[in-house]
């Protein structure tokens, strides 16, 4: 050192490191968005200097939509894959078929030559039994039938948990509540990662075609996330700012429910409605571009074999009358008071599932629920079946040659007018049918708050749906049978003449479905639309519509959360509800740390600190930031410093800047201060100085505060008095006031 002392300010380059966020942090999304656009303009003046510049301009530009068009291809791709492996695996409990065992049933007897009546007796395709005993008929043959399944089932689900268990704790349930926290700023590491997304689409197979009452659309939307995760690391504009990669996931989930239910539109409502946090209009054309990619390449593979996208297509003949919206309304009350029941049936038992010991034995947990369904479910052939198959026979309508039960009508008709049957009398089949879905339906009610939540990948969507349609379909024959019977009854005598065709069972399940799936997650508009490009039934837009309100209104006076919203509630994710008004008269003042009996807050002067004070600093607490001021004394606010800007900033010039010591000043201001020749040389830290933090007054209402968080996604904001620094208030402290005020316990909002 000679004389005058050297100082550098290292720093004009950026570190590795500076600026991004640990794990279970907040993002800062008003920094992140800055950062982009100061991006943004330098690439845009760049392009006007050369002709290589201009093409990087233009590559830039069309990134997101290339991006987009990879991700709807991978996402339709592993959506066709689960689809196709969970037909086949679920058939393979039943049987297998000796032209190929990679054929399920239905492939298997394509090639056959059975009449129609026989379709489902090929001889190609063989039960266990009859492959191991040579008969499919009495006793014997049924017991080793049902053992199988129950083998089958036991060994898909256990393999599906311990696969979760040992290489991604992170693939089990259904992801959404995580993803909503992810969208809405928060950082969970590895959630999705590739590791996750390969476990995730091997389990779930597995999971379905055990036969648990799950379904697969709530998983598809976190495969489809994963996938846009893992494509935004080959766009540097994605990988390195954490609010352009939170738009792509937007779209991704998009993409997701576009190939989970082939709705491309329900898709782009749903991550709309439910899911994400910030949607700019940006972020809607691409969500749609997403969905409608994915769907394509779903069409294109073809999983269902009947060149439809639609997973319950439906073709019903007769319109409804204005007075069936009393029953569509009776289910609408039905889907709410079961949704309302379901979550909190559920959440008692995950929250016990937390607290004891049961949480410790997961593998054990999955094969009990695994045996307790599948020995219920084989003897009952509504609840044998599949969930989705069973929600699409009970969406058929009942043709002339339907071999189901539900259709084994008393047929007193001599002419037929095409496939328009009149209402009939219910033949002993139909009765037969209608005692096993009752006992179907009390098995599925209570099977799936036992279900859901498990450490395996298990969606909502599907036992919701079934729940809702086998009540749908019950009412809907009742009333077609009350319409055959008692035709001169004032409330039928004005459209249900004898002989025709008034009441479509069918139609009752659609509507019970879209109930029960409204009454559990709160969805309305997504909802509806989903449900009709389900189905394809286009003319049922207000029946639908009536009872998802209904059940949302219904649900909503018993309990506001939806589940994926009282799970969040459950693993205490910092999840700011942008749904929710904030009512109570509290000031900044009063959330503000620190309290009055607490210590004072820590804060970093601008010049004249030294290294050691700062390490020191560090060291002893665990705040995420500092505020930088221009002295004790004055307190008046300077700027905001991140712990982990400040870690890396000091250990990098410790390694790298000649003469930075303990005693080496750090200073956050233009100019070095005047130092006596012979100290060591400084240490200038302005450049990771967040100079516009945000600031309010102790007298600001914690509404307008509360708006503000949610609004541009804050991570914290500091609280003045006549322009000095009084306190702070986190995103925490925020979601703990509203947690008090609500008589919950302020501690559960930590992440755990």
């Amino acid at each position: 050192m000679n004389g005058t002392s050297t100082m550098m300010d290292f720093l004009e380059e950026p570190l590795p490191g500076v600026g991004t966020y640990e794990d279970f942090n907040t993002i800062d999304w008003v920094r992140e968005k800055s950062r982009d656009r100061d991006r943004h303009r330098e690439i845009t003046s760049r392009s006007k200097e050369s002709t290589w510049a201009l093409i990087h301009s233009v590559s830039d530009a069309f990134s997101g939509w290339l991006l987009m068009l990879l991700i709807g291809l991978l996402a339709g791709s592993l959506a066709g894959l689960i689809d196709i492996s969970a037909h086949w695996m679920t058939d393979l409990k039943e049987g297998v078929c000796l032209a190929g065992f990679w054929f399920n049933h239905e492939h298997c007897c394509w090639k056959s030559n059975t009449t129609f009546t026989d379709r489902d007796k090929c001889p190609e395709w063989k039960s266990w039994s009859q492959l191991i005993l040579g008969h499919g008929e009495g006793a014997f043959a049924y017991i080793l039938n049902y053992f199988m399944y129950v083998i089958w089932a036991l060994l898909f689900s256990l393999l599906a948990v311990l696969l979760v268990k040992g290489f991604a704790p992170y693939a089990c349930g259904s992801g959404i509540p995580e993803i909503k926290t992810i969208l809405s700023g928060f950082i969970i590491r590895g959630y999705l990662g590739k590791w996750t997304l390969i476990i995730k689409t091997i389990t779930l197979v597995l999971a379905v075609s055990s036969g648990l009452s799950l379904g697969k659309e709530g998983p598809l939307v976190h495969v489809a996330c994963c996938c846009g995760n893992i494509l935004c690391h080959l766009f540097t504009k994605y990988r390195k700012n954490e609010a352009k990669r939170r738009e792509v996931l937007s779209a991704a989930a998009a993409a997701g429910v576009s190939v989970a239910f082939g709705a491309p539109i329900g898709g782009v409502l749903f991550s709309l409605e439910e899911v994400s946090y910030y949607f700019p209009l940006k972020t809607l054309w691409r969500s749609f571009f997403a969905a409608l990619v994915a769907a394509f390449t779903l069409r294109s593979i073809n999983p269902f074999g009947n060149s439809r996208l639609v997973l319950f297509y439906v073709e019903f003949h007769m319109p409804w009358h204005l007075l069936e919206l009393v029953p569509f309304i009776l289910l609408g009350i039905f889907g709410g008071l079961w949704g309302a029941f379901f979550i909190r049936s559920n959440i008692a038992w995950c929250r016990r599932r937390k607290t004891t010991k049961l949480g410790k034995y997961p593998v054990l947990e999955v094969f009990v629920v695994t045996a307790i369904t599948a020995i219920l479910a084989f003897p009952n052939e509504y609840t044998r079946m599949s969930t989705s198959e069973l929600i699409s026979e009970l969406f058929n309508d009942c043709g002339i040659l339907d071999s189901s039960k539900l259709c084994e009508y008393v047929n007193d008709f001599n002419s037929t007018k095409g496939d328009d049957l009149p209402d009939r009398a219910a033949g002993p089949g139909v009765y037969t049918a209608m005692w096993q879905l009752a006992l179907a339906l009390i098995m599925k009610v209570f099977i799936t708050i036992f279900t859901f939540g498990m450490k395996v990948p298990s969606g909502l969507f599907i036992p919701s749906m079934a729940v809702g349609a086998i009540a749908g379909r019950l009412l809907g024959v009742a009333m077609e049978q009350l319409a055959y019977y008692h035709h001169d009854w004032a409330i039928f005598s004005g459209w249900c003449s004898q002989g025709a065709d008034c009441i479509t069972p069918g139609l009752y399940a659609m509507v019970g479905a879209a109930a029960c799936l409204g009454g559990v997650t709160r969805m309305t508009v997504s909802l509806v639309v989903i449900m009709f490009e389900l189905t394809g039934g286009l003319e049922y837009i207000v029946p639908l519509m009536a009872a998802a309100m209904t059940s949302k209104w219904v649900a909503d006076a018993i309990g506001r959360e939806g589940i994926y919203d009282a799970h969040i509630r459950l693993n205490g994710y910092p999840f700011l509800e942008a749904k929710e008004e904030f009512s109570h008269k509290t000031l900044a003042m009063d959330v503000m740390r620190p309290r009055r009996n607490d210590p004072p807050l820590t804060v970093i002067t601008q010049d004249s600190m030294t290294v050691e004070d700062v390490e020191t600093i560090i060291n002893e607490t665990t705040y995420s930031g500092y505020p930088v001021v221009v002295s004790r004394e004055s307190q008046r606010l300077v700027g905001f410093v991140l712990r982990r800007d400040l870690i890396i900033s000091v250990e990098n010039a410790r390694k790298k800047q000649d003469g930075i010591v303990s005693t080496s000043i750090i200073y956050f201001t233009d100019h070095s201060p005047p130092l006596p020749p012979s100290s060591p040389s400084m240490l200038k830290l302005r450049s990771i100085l967040d100079l516009s933090p945000f600031t309010v007054t102790d007298q600001t209402p914690m509404e307008i505060v509360v708006d503000i968080f949610r609004k541009l996604g804050l991570r914290q904001c500091l609280v003045t008095h006549n322009g000095k620094l009084l306190g702070i208030i986190t995103k925490k402290d925020v979601l703990k006031h509203i947690a008090q005020l609500a008589n919950q316990d302020p501690d559960s909002i930590l992440f755990n």
